[in-house]
């Protein structure tokens, strides 16, 4: 019976691990496939050696935290294991049958807290601390968005101009025995600083990512040490993996959810944003959700992008009351830094990259091109809406009920089997 209940933990963790392959290499390489620096197998080797750096360098401090000290390891018994890789295995059905980002983490941590619950082992100043980093990682995000897209996106945008490769960057040279890397002879110079720097970002990610990710698919079988952290990290990553290898060219034809209408600046923004406050967390051993994390970047940048049609002392005085509200949108995002000029050009999305739409830009940024604070159309800036009070609400309440509903569940079915 042991020996079944082990594979079956085993299968399920593949499972888990698959499934965050499968999302989390488009959300990572979604600007660089789009704009066809690499291909998508490319894309998938790249995140996996770096999701595999990540889960064995700072990765191990969130698998000690989620196997050993949540709750005493002496409670994941196999039976436990496969209750919690089932809970988290369940949140990206989830997440995926209501297309909104929910975390992995989250979730996984809830189902551990509902075992600790139900077997009286919860430690709960560290519970104490990680939901504490729940609540401040994301406004964190927000916040540095919100200055970013105020205060410097238009200026960035109007600089720098990212394009579509019309071969990729990056290639595999198949002729010989052993593949060997190779550039695109025909890049020019800003091509090629320019999609270095958009690979550098992906790649950054892909170790974000792996740092954070890996524990939610292992954890439980390390702290029952029916496998040791070493081989744990090679079964999580190679089923990240595989995720990333097949089902992932679905995410990477879409470009993920949270950046296929952000254009290419917006993306590196929101990516880099993102992973650097999961690669602290996990540094400090806290799992966090990479999803969360950057969906909160993204609401902070547009709000930040659109709130530049009024001035901080506009925005703090009373509206008269004939006037319409205002509706805080980021269509704004995708606009050039100067809309009204022929010689400047809106800059292209991830999504229309990666549907081929979009040539590269020839842009010339004319004097006065950016517009100041207070100056802009609001109009223009609420062109299109990526972030809506009601799309926010139904974001943010999946965030707290995914976990929630975990903690239940896992609680329930731990007191039942005791």
């Amino acid at each position: 019976m042991a020996e079944i209940l082990f594979i079956v933990g085993v299968l399920v963790a593949v499972f888990v691990g698959y499934n965050i392959g499968g999302s989390s290499t488009g959300v990572a390489f979604g600007p660089a496939v789009g704009s066809r620096i690499v291909r998508k197998v490319t894309a998938g080797v790249l995140f996996t050696l770096f999701a595999f750096i990540g889960a064995w360098t700072v990765g191990r401090n969130v698998i000690d935290t989620m196997s050993s000290e949540i709750v005493a390891a002496s409670a994941f018994s196999l039976e436990a294991s496969v209750g919690v890789l089932f809970f988290t295995g369940l949140s990206l059905l989830i997440s995926n049958l209501y297309g909104v980002p929910a975390s992995t983490s989250m979730t996984a941590v809830g189902a551990i807290v509902g075992l600790g619950l139900a077997t009286g082992t919860l430690d709960a100043a560290l519970m104490f601390t990680i939901l504490s980093a729940w609540i401040v990682a994301p406004l964190i995000a927000i916040v540095i968005g919100a200055v970013i897209g105020r205060y410097l996106y238009p200026s960035l945008d109007a600089r720098f101009a990212f394009g579509r490769l019309q071969e990729p960057l990056l290639n595999l040279n198949t002729d010989g025995a052993i593949p060997r890397p190779g550039l695109n002879e025909n890049a020019s110079r800003r091509d090629i600083v320019g999609s270095t720097l958009v690979l550098l970002i992906a790649c950054y990610m892909g170790f974000s990512a792996g740092a954070s990710n890996a524990a939610n698919a292992v954890a439980p079988l390390v702290g029952n040490e029916a496998v040791d952290a070493g081989p744990a990290i090679l079964l999580a990553v190679g089923s990240i993996s595989l995720g990333g290898l097949t089902i992932a060219r679905r995410t990477l034809d879409t470009v993920g959810n949270d950046i296929t209408d952000l254009p290419i600046l917006a993306a590196l923004i929101v990516s880099t944003t993102g992973a650097t406050i999961i690669t602290v967390l996990s540094w400090f051993g806290i799992p966090a959700s990479l999803a969360v994390s950057t969906t909160s970047c993204i609401i902070g940048l547009g709000w930040g992008r659109a709130s530049r049609a009024r001035t901080l002392a506009e925005i703090a005085a009373p509206r008269a009351t004939n006037h319409e509200p205002t509706t805080v949108k980021t269509g704004a995002l995708a606009a050039g830094p100067d809309t009204e000029s022929p010689e400047t050009t809106a800059s292209p999305t991830v999504g229309d990259l990666a549907k081929g739409k979009v040539p590269e830009p020839e842009r010339q940024v004319p004097d006065g091109g950016v517009a100041s604070i207070g100056d802009e159309d609001p109009a223009e800036l609420s062109a299109e809406s990526l972030f809506d009070s009601g799309a926010t609400v139904r974001i943010v309440v999946l965030w707290v009920l995914t976990p929630t509903l975990s903690v239940v569940g896992a609680f329930v079915l731990f007191s039942i089997i005791g």
